[in-house]
């Protein structure tokens, strides 16, 4: 087998404007692992890159001599984090940012894949391949053991005659999937999906990667319980980091003066949200916005700002996104304006959104979830 790039320098891709750690890495043993597996197919036109997290695959392959990349990654920062090395690695033009869709796979003889956790993301990803790339396409499917289970095997079998598993090397493992069922791929196209919340009333829409899916995730539905307390009289509010767009609809739906902004730097989150509004009727009153944070939100234009935020980065526990997304709250509210955030109880965010925003008061707790309210002061 032919070295995949040799001597790449993995050590020097950043994940820059992502948080950044001792204990978190832009690459890691499986990336290097589909990276060799693909060889020089890599060099083939058609080469897709699904899911690469901060650019080690696809700039591995542009490294051989790849060129006309096509990239999908779901998080914004992943993007801008590839660009980022790619200009340090001299490797700008090499590739190209695409959405998820047909185009992205249209013609593709190769695709390298970081396998999703949520099966439903990768069922997303695998009808497509299967509906819109050529008949000899070849994926290869990667991850790390611990996020890996048989039933991704399953999953690509549901479109693929044939998924083959590599031998594990350093915690990481490839499936290789070929055959693809053009037709079993648009008996099972079904995204995004949708359900009617029995407790709300809300139609929750959900592409395969948004968090939760169609369901509210138990930290959100408690924060709904005290929704209408948040600022009665607002009148331009951000549902920030809104997965599926639960809140801003909420907040649409029963405020008809105000304006909500849905931000998420998730591209599935923001697709999910988009069709949430819609099908609840409130698409003209909240504007979805794919961002960093609030990066592209100026300073004192919101006077509520609502949050669930992550406490996870991949698969290792963080807080540092939280951190960010408290400081980007108490940039963007007015004076007098609120961050409402429900967290999980031990987590013990309080004296971080303090410093952040300003003044924090308990507004509900039950035995796991806390709901804060966060004034920036006049």
């Amino acid at each position: 087998m032919t070295p995949a790039a040799p001597g790449f320098p993995y050590d020097r891709l950043r994940r820059r404007p992502d948080v950044e750690a001792p204990n978190l890495f832009a690459a890691d043993a499986a990336d290097r692992l589909l990276a060799e597996i693909a060889g020089d197919a890599v060099l083939q036109p058609g080469l897709v890159v699904i899911g690469d997290a901060y650019g080690a695959l696809t700039l591995a392959a542009a490294a051989r001599g790849a060129r006309d990349i096509r990239v999908h990654q779901d998080a914004l920062t992943g993007e801008r984090a590839l660009d980022a090395n790619a200009a340090e690695l001299g490797l700008v033009g090499a590739f190209e940012h695409r959405p998820l869709d047909e185009a992205l796979v249209r013609g593709a003889r190769t695709v390298l894949l970081r396998l999703p956790r949520s099966l439903d993301a990768l069922a997303e990803i695998a009808t497509l391949i299967a509906e819109h790339a050529r008949a000899d396409v070849v994926v290869h499917a990667g991850g790390m053991l611990k996020h890996m289970t048989t039933a991704m095997n399953g999953v690509l079998g549901e479109v693929f005659g044939s998924v083959e598993a590599s031998l594990a090397r350093q915690k990481a493992r490839v499936l290789t999937a070929r055959e693809p069922h053009p037709a079993a791929a648009t008996v099972l196209d079904r995204w995004p999906e949708r359900s009617r919340d029995a407790e709300t009333g809300l139609w929750v829409c959900a592409h395969g990667a948004a968090f939760a899916g169609t369901s509210i995730d138990i930290g959100t539905r408690f924060l709904l319980g005290v929704l209408d307390q948040a600022v009665p009289d607002a009148r331009a509010a951000i549902d920030l980091g809104c997965g599926t767009g639960v809140i801003a609809s909420a907040l649409a739906a029963s405020r008809p003066g105000v304006q909500v902004i849905a931000t998420d730097q998730s591209a599935a989150a923001v697709a999910s949200a988009a069709a949430t509004a819609t099908a609840n009727g409130v698409s003209e009153r909240v504007t979805v916005v794919r961002d960093d944070g609030l990066s592209s939100q100026p300073d004192a234009s919101a006077e509520l700002v609502v949050l669930n935020p992550p406490f996870h980065i991949g698969g290792a526990v963080h807080t540092g996104i939280a951190h960010r997304l408290f400081a980007d709250a108490g940039r963007v509210l007015v004076p007098g304006g609120e961050l409402w955030t429900v967290w999980n109880s031990h987590l013990g965010y309080r004296a971080a959104l303090e410093r952040a925003v300003g003044p924090t008061r308990q507004i509900a707790r039950n035995s796991k979830f806390t709901v804060t309210a966060s004034r920036k002061p006049v």
